[in-house]
């Protein structure tokens, strides 16, 4: 099958230039909390690359703007990009924000030519969006994704060179789910160290043995590496689609209050597919004017309520925000989802042990409820990496899985360990005195003035025992912090983790 993909390089910059948050001519950057994941074309003229850690870009490039990864965002600025290509092809699907997919066979046959066509669909990107579009045209998905990258015609006969020589890593490309991608990084890392270094290694290998020896998604790497027609739920049976709607009373005007609705109807959708993959999902809303706007979205995988509520949420954020040339003309009354190209073969296994029971579902249920109740700012909190207990915790929104700093890597000046088990939101101002009623101080080389004997927390305490300091440098590229740390011991109840900076003692937590 030949199929066109439309590709923007960089969208995440792009996206943020588009809502006014950096200048289109500035280095920029986008980042997960651990490293760069985008980097724009005027930051790698300066020598900024991806997977750099933030502080190392800066130092390559002080004029380097951050901006952090909102997928929300990405997605949202996307819309007006498939809208434009809709000028020209009828049928578009979503592959990830920045990329979007749709069969060439027909439009060929009316603009001419695969290269008329590709143009055509540059063209009206760049009028109606402003973007700066790659098409690419072969034969199979991964194909047609590389050739994208390269602005690319592949004809049908020189795919198997063409993909021959791309490293085996060129397998991510085609995966658009976090769990696809996380199945497909195992695959490639067990890839290299069988020897195998390109994806014409991998097309060599017989399909019988890669299926035995890695399942389905050694199948469909082996698929995609040989330019095969590849279905984007793979199985063995199609089963058509799964259908699920709900009104909206009152109709919604604004993407935020639709929260509830679309992840109960996620739920919904998820429990009727019992674990089979989905090729595709159709967005679907109506108005109160009887209009009708429809989008799809690529899922390669079995279909789980969570991918289903972000491919929505971002959707209507996208329509609703004002960024879309084509909102929507009124109110929104239905939504609708539709679970496209759903197949059996592929059958969510469950685990041989430590399957979550009856209780569990009906608790998770029971927080989604309370959360559209109070609204998406219901919080837990998450264990990450970090130097000190106040930034090691992290509150993120339930069923949310955002980046977060690795706790295995290496934290310079991270406190000694136990953590205190309370920490205050705000902390407490004190006093901490030596033997002659000074006030104990802490100099930039960390070194303390005398020994604390006495800590003034709206009681007077006596020190029987203290450990430290511990000095604190952070953030020397913004605003520097700088301080130590000072856990000392009472006569009388528990520890206390202390800060000083600026010559101000901190109450920070409690050792209990």
């Amino acid at each position: 099958m030949r199929l066109m993909v439309v590709w923007v390089p960089d969208w995440p910059v792009v996206a943020a230039v588009g809502e006014g948050l950096v200048a289109p001519a500035v280095p920029a950057a986008v980042h997960d909390g651990r490293g760069l994941v985008v980097v724009s074309a005027a930051a790698r003229v300066q020598g900024v690359r991806t997977g750099m850690r933030r502080r190392h870009a800066q130092r390559v490039c002080p004029e380097l703007v951050l901006l952090a990864k909102d997928e929300a965002r990405d997605a949202r600025a996307f819309e007006p990009v498939v809208q434009s290509v809709e000028e020209v092809v009828a049928e578009v699907a979503v592959l990830r924000p920045g990329m979007a997919l749709a069969e060439a066979a027909g439009p060929v046959r009316h603009a001419g030519s695969e290269e008329a066509l590709a143009e055509s669909v540059v063209g009206a990107v760049a009028r109606h969006s402003g973007a700066e579009a790659y098409v690419g045209i072969g034969q199979g998905l991964l194909t047609a994704i590389l050739a994208a990258r390269a602005s690319a015609i592949v004809p049908a006969p020189d795919t198997a060179a063409f993909l021959a020589g791309h490293p085996v890593t060129a397998l991510r490309h085609g995966a658009m789910t976090r769990q696809s991608r996380e199945e497909v990084d195992a695959l490639v890392e067990v890839f290299g160290q069988l020897g195998l270094r390109t994806l014409g290694d991998v097309a060599a290998l017989p399909a019988a043995d890669v299926l035995a020896r890695f399942g389905d998604a050694g199948r469909r790497a082996h698929a995609l590496a040989r330019g095969a027609f590849v279905p984007t739920a793979p199985g063995a049976r199609l089963e058509g689609a799964v259908l699920v709607a709900r009104e909206l009373d009152p109709p919604l005007e604004r993407s935020d209050a639709a929260a509830f609705a679309t992840r109960t109807l996620a739920e919904d959708l998820a429990a009727r597919l019992s674990g089979r993959a989905c090729g595709r999902l159709r967005v679907t809303v109506r108005t109160t004017d009887g209009a009708e706007l429809s989008r799809l979205w690529t899922i390669e995988s079995v279909l789980t309520a969570t991918e289903v509520t972000d491919r929505v949420r971002w959707q209507l954020d996208g329509w609703l925000s004002g960024r879309s040339g084509v909102p929507p003309s009124a109110p929104l009354h239905l939504l609708e989802l539709a679970a496209e190209e759903v197949r059996g073969a592929l059958a969510g296994q469950e685990q041989l042990w430590g399957r979550p029971g009856r209780s569990a579902e009906a608790a998770q249920r029971t927080v989604v409820r309370l959360q559209g109740m109070i609204g998406t700012s219901a919080w837990r909190p998450v264990l990450q990496g970090g130097r000190d207990p106040r930034t090691r915790i992290r509150l993120v929104a339930w069923n949310d899985d955002p980046p977060l700093r690795r706790l295995d890597a290496p934290w310079p000046g991270q406190l000694p360990s136990p953590a205190p088990s309370t920490v205050y939101d705000t902390p407490r101002e004190v006093g901490v005195y030596d033997d002659a009623g000074r006030l104990v101080a802490v100099d930039d080389r960390g070194r303390i003035s005398a020994v604390p004997v006495r800590v003034v927390a709206g009681e007077d305490h006596a020190v029987v025992a203290w450990s430290g300091p511990w000095p604190i440098s952070e953030t020397w590229w913004s605003t520097p912090r700088r301080g130590a740390w000072l856990q000392v011991t009472p006569a009388e109840g528990p520890s206390m983790l202390l800060s000083t900076q600026g010559g101000t003692w901190l109450l920070e937590g409690l050792y209990d």
